[in-house]
């Protein structure tokens, strides 16, 4: 498209050409005497008639122009141009062969018609003009244009008629040994004035379409230049008289390139900038075809076409290592994908910077990098190299106000070692890479062992996605004694997976599954909902407030509308927050700035906080001053053992003593043997839960036994208090 730059550096040189001219005109107008009849005078037939041939070739140019281009335009403006300048380009040719000296034409040739010719030129252009200015352009049938190219011939047959009458009709004009009458002077004047109306609406214009407008700025210049010259002459002889023509002829011309520019070289260049912008699109496309978006690394369409052409060259050893990014679909998940999308292009050229030139490193469908060695020598090579990796990941990566850690899980696979085919190398690749996680190296060659293990997990994580919309998961309820009043006041919930064809799926499987895919941050929202509403039917079912724990996962904890979901998830489920408990794990503990922040803010909701699993993790017990928290967790490891094992029987009285001196409340988990409970009363302390009073039910069990449930309980609790006596 012509740039609105261009338009204007055009504009600048081309008002330089025109105050050079009117300068040049003012010269003339002022010194021109001294030139009267310089070219001889019996030259001046010869120069007036080849000054009026030029001017009907451009006039008549601008209508054939017009005439040629309208059955693809087809607007009423242009056809108006083109039978104006039709007619203009007639009147010309009469003028000129009704010009003194010319042969005889009709007449014999005097100034009377050839003036008249002249001034009717003119006075049609400048009126012509400014009509078809505030003419409303519009489309036009093609058929018009016959009716309108037909009105230049109508009015040249009314002019010859008026003044060639035998009785003239107008008066004369010029005056020979005169010069130009009163009349012609004013008819020019008047020309003059409709001139100076069309540039003031020109240049309320200008901006719209700079070089065309300023081409017809310059016509109009360069007639108004001209009218001046045809007024102050003396006769034919005059240098003003040719001068005139001068810049007649440049007023004609600027109108020709203002519709040529217009209809022509405007659109051609269009046209050029659009193959151009179409080019570029392609390259574009292309580029965008084998490169990824995110980090502008070649994608696998190019890693693939890539292999096909380079695996085969050689048998020489070659290697692909797929690169996942731990805890990439959690953080996806839960800040979004715009954090995870600046973390992998972080990753990308922390990657760059330790791979040497020749290895080719790719982007795979956002989740996971592949890198392409086509000459190995050994394994050690490959493992060195995943280390250096792995190091480079160590630091943080800092985005906005999240300080964030990923390790990379590398698998190997060798050509032609593992396959010969290029698409199994990477799908034995990204084998090893999932079995890479369960290694302390986080490096894992490709074996044939991998294959089914994999494919079935990969499966199981397929099939996953849909469990939920297919209403697969459930939940189950292990109730909570409390031990002090001998009550079931609290459960835990627990989501559980009946596969269609698989069955029972358990947590310790699923669970790792949906953390790693990111799928936990739907399926813990489930779970909050599912929870909450469960509590309000067994209150409406008529039993005692009951408060349900909850475990959040890492992803949602990392989710920045968390608190307003779990605020929408009580007030939907019309639940009072003190009846929910939201239970964390240690390692989630480690971020301390971020998990403060968002667990008062839950905190301030009104639900309780639990950690889980306590004693279990490798955190600071720091976090203990730092977090609201009301409740701590013992392990089921620890309590199993409390009677055999004076460790963790140690463990157990530590943790009781703390929670009392931090005046927290603690729960021990896996109670199944009565010594263990008995310790646990003796010990004081707070509420129990496990197999020895119920395994996890369904909500409908512990509706219909919860006064079972207490009955056995307080069974239970009344024959330990009684062998105590």
């Amino acid at each position: 498209m012509w740039k609105y730059n261009e338009d204007f550096s055009y504009v600048r040189h081309g008002i330089q050409f025109i105050i050079f001219s009117m300068i040049f005109v003012t010269a003339i107008g002022l010194g021109g005497d001294e030139f009267y009849g310089v070219f001889g005078k019996e030259n001046y037939v010869t120069i007036h008639l080849m000054m009026e041939i030029f001017i009907i070739v451009v006039t008549m140019s601008i209508s054939i122009q017009t005439w040629l281009i309208s059955p693809y335009i087809l607007s009423n403006r242009g056809l108006y141009v083109g039978a104006l300048f039709l007619t203009i380009s007639f009147i010309e040719m009469a003028h000129t062969l009704s010009y003194k000296g010319m042969p005889f034409f009709i007449t014999d040739n005097t100034p009377y018609v050839a003036t008249w010719f002249y001034i009717l030129g003119r006075l049609l252009l400048s009126m012509g003009s400014l009509l078809i200015f505030f003419i409303k352009e519009k489309e036009i049938k093609l058929i018009y244009r016959w009716f309108i190219y037909s009105l230049p011939f109508v009015i040249i047959i009314g002019c010859f008629c008026v003044l060639y009458a035998q009785t003239p009709i107008l008066p004369p004009l010029m005056i020979e040994g005169e010069g130009p009458t009163v009349l012609k002077n004013t008819l020019q004047y008047t020309a003059v004035a409709l001139q100076l109306v069309i540039i003031g609406l020109l240049f309320k214009n200008l901006k719209k379409a700079p070089k065309i407008i300023f081409l017809l700025l310059s016509s109009s210049i360069y007639l108004i230049m001209s009218d001046y010259l045809f007024t102050i002459y003396q006769d034919v002889y005059d240098i003003k008289n040719f001068i005139g023509h001068i810049f007649e002829l440049g007023a004609y011309y600027f109108l020709f390139r203002a519709i040529y520019f217009s209809s022509i070289e405007k659109p051609f260049k269009q046209l050029i900038d659009t193959q151009e912008h179409l080019e570029k699109s392609r390259e574009k496309m292309h580029y965008m075809a084998y490169h990824n978006e995110i980090t502008n690394l070649p994608n696998e369409r190019f890693l693939m076409e890539t292999l096909k052409k380079d695996l085969y060259i050689s048998k020489s050893q070659k290697a692909i290592l797929a690169i996942g990014i731990e805890r990439l679909s959690a953080i996806k998940a839960s800040l979004g994908s715009t954090y995870a999308d600046q973390m992998i292009g972080l990753i990308a050229q922390r990657l760059k910077n330790v791979l040497p030139e020749q290895y080719l490193l790719c982007m795979l469908r956002e989740d996971y990098f592949v890198v392409y060695i086509n000459e190995v020598s050994n394994t050690h090579q490959l493992t060195q190299l995943s280390q250096q990796l792995q190091f480079a990941m160590e630091e943080s990566f800092q985005i906005q106000h999240f300080a964030l850690n990923s390790q990379l899980n590398i698998g190997i696979a060798l050509f032609p070692t593992d396959s010969y085919r290029e698409e199994e190398l990477i799908r034995f690749a990204l084998y090893a890479m999932h079995e890479a996680q369960k290694t302390p190296t986080r490096i894992r060659f490709y074996e044939s062992s991998i294959s089914k293990e994999t494919t079935e997990r990969l499966l199981l994580e397929n099939d996953l996605h849909d469990a939920l919309a297919n209403q697969e998961l459930f939940l189950e309820y292990q109730p909570q004694l409390d031990l002090h009043t001998g009550q079931i006041k609290s459960v835990e919930a627990l989501v559980r997976w009946q596969h269609p064809k698989k069955g029972w799926i358990s947590p310790g499987v699923f669970i790792p599954i949906a953390e790693e895919s990111g799928l936990i941050i739907p399926i813990g929202q489930w779970v909050l909902e599912t929870a909450c509403q469960q509590v309000k039917r067994w209150e409406a079912a008529g039993l005692p407030p009951i408060k349900v724990a909850v475990n959040l996962s890492l992803g949602q904890l990392f989710q920045q509308n968390l608190v307003e979901i779990i605020h929408n998830v009580l007030e939907k489920a019309q639940l009072e927050p003190k009846y929910l408990q939201l239970e964390i794990t240690e390692s989630m503990t480690i971020n301390i700035d971020h998990m403060t922040t968002i667990l008062h803010k839950l905190k301030a909701l009104g639900v309780t906080i639990a950690v889980d699993d306590f004693g279990t993790g490798y955190s600071s017990l720091s976090y203990l001053k730092d977090f609201p928290i009301d409740c701590l967790k013992i392990d089921r490891s620890f309590v199993q053992k409390i009677q055999s094992n004076s460790t963790d029987k140690a463990l157990v009285d530590m943790i009781l003593s703390m929670a009392k001196h931090l005046q927290l409340k603690v729960v021990a988990e896996g109670i199944e043997e009565i010594e263990q409970l008995s310790y646990l009363v003796a010990s004081q302390c707070d509420t129990v839960q496990g197999f020895l009073f119920s395994k996890p039910v369904s909500p409908r069990t512990l509706q219909e036994n919860y006064q079972t449930l207490h009955n056995e309980a307080k069974y239970i609790l009344d024959s330990i208090i009684a062998s105590k006596v």
